[in-house]
């Protein structure tokens, strides 16, 4: 498939299965890392997580909804809706005096739609999400998450159901509605 097809073709599928391969993964993140960067500082890293280890995050996820009192039941439903979930987290290279900060979280986001396209590509289902587990301490201590550390979001990755194709993409605006020539 070429870029311009992925690209438009693209969509989040919400719920993925089947066994994804180490492979296939390597790929989409090796996609990720190939994002524009600023000044290259590489602002992001990741966590795979497969397994066991996606219920081990319900868990984290659950105690942050418990403590501030919301109800936690679905929290392992969202979580194993898909057997791989990339867990993308920023590290904003501050410390450089020439690093303009929305310039690292921009490149965290190029990141992110790479692994989308990648996993579009290959065939898979993907789909990002963010919310208020990405400030949860205990989402964040079971992450490792460091200080100054910002998850990016979620990345669900597994193989789209049969069938799934011919559920409609999501309504955009065209470009023509929203775009000025000048020049």
């Amino acid at each position: 498939m070429d870029a311009i097809e992925a690209i438009m073709t693209r969509r989040s599928v919400p719920r993925c299965d089947g066994d994804v391969g180490r492979d296939a993964i390597e790929t989409i993140l090796a996609a990720a890392v190939r994002a524009p960067n600023h000044h290259l500082t590489q602002p992001w890293r990741f966590v795979v997580l497969a397994g066991e280890a996606r219920t081990e995050l319900a868990r984290a996820w659950a105690a942050g909804l418990e403590r501030e009192g919301k109800d936690a039941s679905r929290i392992p439903e969202k979580v194993l809706r898909s057997p791989v979930i990339v867990c993308v987290l920023e590290r904003p290279h501050l410390d450089n005096p020439k690093v303009v900060e929305i310039d690292e979280h921009y490149a965290v986001g190029a990141a992110i739609q790479n692994m989308l396209l990648a996993a579009h590509a290959l065939g898979l289902g993907a789909m990002h999400r963010t919310g208020a587990a990405t400030t949860m301490p205990e989402v964040r201590d079971y992450l490792g998450a460091a200080d100054g550390e910002l998850i990016a979001g979620f990345v669900y990755v597994g193989r789209p159901p049969e069938g799934d194709d011919s559920r409609p993409r999501s309504r955009r605006t065209d470009h023509s509605e929203i775009t000025e020539w000048r020049g």
